[in-house]
């Protein structure tokens, strides 16, 4: 993995890389081939004596994405590197389940007689996957306008994100509220 890591307020000691390059490099061990990645870090610090960590891991198939909060960095930047173990975790749980749930279809019939499969005990992360369910679907037509009427559209509803087709580009954005209460448009790439 290659580093990029930024500091916003702060200084970017070499401890403090250090210390970044220790941790997030501790979840290399959940890949079997090394990792080529570019990592990129922001560290900030606010006057309010709050420190904010942010960590995005873009990989071919997955994107792993990190906020945390403390007073402490070194604090904030353990936590963030706790809840991406989580997300590569949850992840592999996703991928091993597809895999034996192919494998006890094909087992199901051996010889063409039924057969029957022992029942797998479910683990902690297993539960915590089933409940990204999805439960509803929602179609609507987009309507071309700019981002401001879209956030307009966005508090009107009550809702924290609104699609949209930008009518500048005329392609599909998304606006969001962020946690600092500002709002962000993501955009695809060309």
């Amino acid at each position: 993995m290659r580093y990029n890591v930024r500091g916003e307020n702060i200084e970017v000691t070499p401890a403090l890389r250090d210390y970044v390059e220790k941790k997030i490099g501790k979840l290399e061990r959940y890949f079997q081939e090394s990792v080529d990645a570019d990592v990129h870090v922001n560290l900030s610090y606010y006057s309010d004596r709050e420190s904010k960590v942010e960590v995005t891991i873009p990989m071919t198939n997955l994107v792993l994405r990190g906020e945390e909060h403390n007073e402490d960095m070194y604090a904030a930047i353990d936590l963030v590197t706790n809840k991406l173990e989580r997300q590569i975790r949850k992840h592999k749980t996703k991928v091993n389940r597809k895999f034996r749930e192919q494998d006890s279809a094909k087992m199901m019939f051996a010889n063409g007689n039924p057969v029957e499969t022992p029942t797998a005990v479910q683990t902690q992360e297993e539960e915590d996957e089933d409940s990204m369910e999805v439960v509803r679907t929602k179609r609507f037509t987009l309507k071309p306008m700019d981002s401001e009427e879209a956030i307009l559209q966005m508090n009107m509803l009550g809702h924290s994100f609104f699609v949209f087709t930008n009518a500048e580009t005329n392609r599909t954005n998304v606006v969001y509220k962020r946690k600092d209460g500002k709002y962000g448009v993501i955009e695809p790439n060309e």
